[in-house]
């Protein structure tokens, strides 16, 4: 099965609608699915709410949906570098819930593997604490966490082939593979796509399974934050 598409407008057709859930991809600005995040914003959908480490920063990847005012809630573990976030957050605009960064990486792959919940120790006797069942194991506290299933799951990978398998490039594997596994529909837009069986399988990050649809296209890979010193002398 062929599941490239020539554009991430006509890899989105039809999968969008207010409201919904999407699981997106990406460690602050590394390997997000920038392609397909605009291609939401030109959409229009709206009352999105958006299982992320993260919000971009201000006018890039996530950061534009929120300037749109297109997402009513973050399921997020950090939300620094973004000031259109705080501002929305602060004024009440904009519903945010918390997550230890393991806890949602785990609840995106709980959520993949069929998993409804798990317990954790981590964010007892926190405010993330709030609300949720305790459970008491060999002597310590747990909190029960619900695995996240996505109505779409949006991914950044280096390389697929055109049945949709996906190789990541170091680092830049970070949340992609838990946020694809737990989408309903998952679509990858990809820096290039190779002939089928030109993978090596042992090689393969996430098998085309998870894939439904496939988009490729050039991407900024913008730096989130560029530190630099001056050259000392000789």
């Amino acid at each position: 099965m062929n599941k490239v598409y020539p554009n991430a407008g006509a890899a989105l057709d039809g999968l969008l609608k207010d409201g919904m859930l999407i699981a997106a991809g990406g460690f602050g600005l590394c390997c997000i699915p920038e392609l397909l995040i605009a291609a939401i914003r030109d959409s229009g959908v709206k009352g999105l709410t958006v299982a992320s480490n993260n919000a971009g920063v201000d006018g890039f990847g996530l950061g534009q949906l929120l300037e749109t005012r297109q997402v009513r809630k973050m399921i997020s573990s950090y939300v620094g570098e973004n000031a259109e976030f705080m501002r929305q957050y602060l004024s009440g605009e904009l519903e945010l819930e918390f997550n230890p960064q393991g806890t949602l990486a785990e609840r995106m792959r709980a959520g993949g593997a069929g998993i409804p919940g798990f317990y954790t120790a981590t964010g007892v006797g926190t405010v993330i604490a709030d609300g949720k069942e305790h459970h008491d194991f060999d002597g310590r506290t747990y909190i029960l966490e619900r695995g996240i299933v996505a109505d779409l799951a949006i991914v950044k990978a280096w390389k697929a082939d055109p049945s949709g398998n996906l190789v990541f490039r170091k680092t830049a594997r970070n949340f992609n593979v838990p946020a694809a596994t737990c989408g309903k529909v998952c679509v990858a837009e990809v820096e290039e796509v190779v002939p089928l069986g030109s993978l090596d399988p042992d090689k393969i990050h996430l098998p085309g399974i998870y894939v439904n649809r496939i988009v490729q296209g050039s991407h900024e890979k913008r730096i989130e934050q560029r530190t630099v010193r001056k050259k000392e002398a000789v």
